[in-house]
This record gives C-alpha cells, structure tokens and sequence, in this order.
C-alpha cells in the first residue's frame, strides 16, 4: 500500500473520528509463536499510533522478536465503524510517563482533585518509566458497511453482480 493511500485513508473524517477515540486492540506474536490481541489506550499525533507500557511487559520481548503489529479501532454499535492499521512497532524506553499516556487518560471522567491523585499513583508505580510502542501505518483499512465492506464481502458483491440475472417468471 503507498503512503498516498494510507494518508487519504487516515484522514477520512470517520477515520479521524476512530483516531480519536483512546482505546485500540493490539495484535502481535507473543515469544511462544501463539497469537495475542490486547486492549490498550493509544494516542493518534497526525503519522503514528503512540501505546505506552510498563517496562517489564511480556508484550515488549514479543515485539523486539517480531515487530509487525496489528491495530484495530471500532465502536460498539452496529454496525460497527472498524479501522483496521498495520505497521511496525518502534520501542522508545523513557523515563517518567510519556506525554502520550496522560493525554489518553486525561479523557477519564476524574475530578480535578481525583487527577491529581491518579497522576502521583501513576507517577509513583512507573518509577523506572514507561516503554512508548510507537506504530507507523504500513496499511490501512476503513470499513464502515456502507460505503466499505470487509474485502471477502466486497469480492462476494462483485461476484453476485457478474452473476447472470435469470429470466422472470
């Protein structure tokens, strides 16, 4: 896919919209070569996904070995509204909290006295810092039922078209 074709579709307005949203399912191949797919909160800053996760998590051995990740990003109606995202996750060690996780979780429903509160929870558990997992787009995909469909349901369309039409009774 070229970078023309992922840019047109990322910046569709229903893919800005899932963009926006702060929760994303990660896709990737754990050490032990099964598969796994976890939620995470994810910020969008105009060219890539930014996750952010403890030091210590399993998942960043996994990407070390295979870096080629999966992102999926949909609503709970239906029918669903899905970007789907392929790329390459990049590993970035820091310290302290990525400005990327406190703005994702600056949208939770917290007092402003409750904020301050969670942030030196945060800022007192990630101590030794946080892992940023930043994916650039390689592939995308908006599928929203409507005007996109899920590429076997288009080929089964086109199909049933290029069927001939039997005569009327």
């Amino acid at each position: 896919m070229q970078a023309y074709e992922i840019t047109e579709i990322l910046n569709r307005p229903l893919s800005r919209e899932l963009l926006a949203r702060d929760l994303t399912r990660l896709a990737y191949v754990a050490q032990d070569g099964t598969p796994r797919t976890i939620p995470i909160i994810f910020a969008w800053n105009g060219a890539e996904i930014v996750m952010s996760t403890p030091k210590n998590a399993p998942k960043l051995a996994a990407l070390r070995a295979n870096p080629m990740v999966a992102l999926t990003i949909d609503t709970e109606s239906h029918p669903p509204k899905i970007l789907l995202i392929r790329g390459r996750a990049e590993l970035d060690y820091v310290d302290g909290i990525p400005d990327e996780y406190l703005q994702t979780t600056s949208t939770y429903e917290m007092t402003p006295e409750q904020r301050v509160e969670w942030e030196a929870e945060v800022r007192s558990l990630y101590v030794d810092g946080m892992v940023r997992i930043v994916v650039t787009p390689t592939w995308a995909k908006l599928i929203d039922f409507e005007t996109t469909l899920p590429s076997a349901v288009e080929e089964l369309v086109r199909r049933r078209a290029e069927r001939p039409v039997p005569p009327s009774p």
